[in-house]
């Protein structure tokens, strides 16, 4: 069963995949956020940086994470835990046929990752 199935989707993937926001302010969420992000193979999210400290975990496949500021990257794989100091800029790119889903987000929450969600239930 997918959790994530009918939660908003957020404009974070550049390809195919989808990234969905499961815990968030809209629903409650306060203090952690939860999405869900799947990208397939040759996906990759947008530039990502956040005033907080962001978690993911690897749920499935793998990838890599590439340091806005450095330009290194690091190899992803399921099992795979990270955290991520607030301000850091930060991409997801996925690899591999399977590509890679993560589950994690930033904590507290980040209100420009749901600021078009926002909007869209003021209309």
């Amino acid at each position: 069963m997918d959790s994530a199935v009918d939660c908003p989707t957020l404009p974070l993937v550049i390809g195919a995949g989808t990234a969905r926001a499961v815990m968030w302010p809209g629903n409650g969420a306060l203090y952690r956020t939860f999405q869900v992000m799947e990208l397939q193979a040759g996906d990759r999210t947008i530039d990502l940086r956040h005033p907080s400290d962001s978690a993911y975990y690897v749920a499935a496949g793998s990838g890599s994470i590439v340091d806005l500021a450095s330009g290194d990257r690091f190899d992803l794989v399921e099992g795979a835990m990270l955290h991520i100091d607030k301000g850091d800029g930060y991409r997801f790119e996925a690899s591999g046929q399977a590509g890679v889903k993560l589950i994690g987000g930033p904590c507290p929450a980040d209100p420009q990752l749901y600021a078009h969600l926002a909007v869209a239930e003021a209309s």
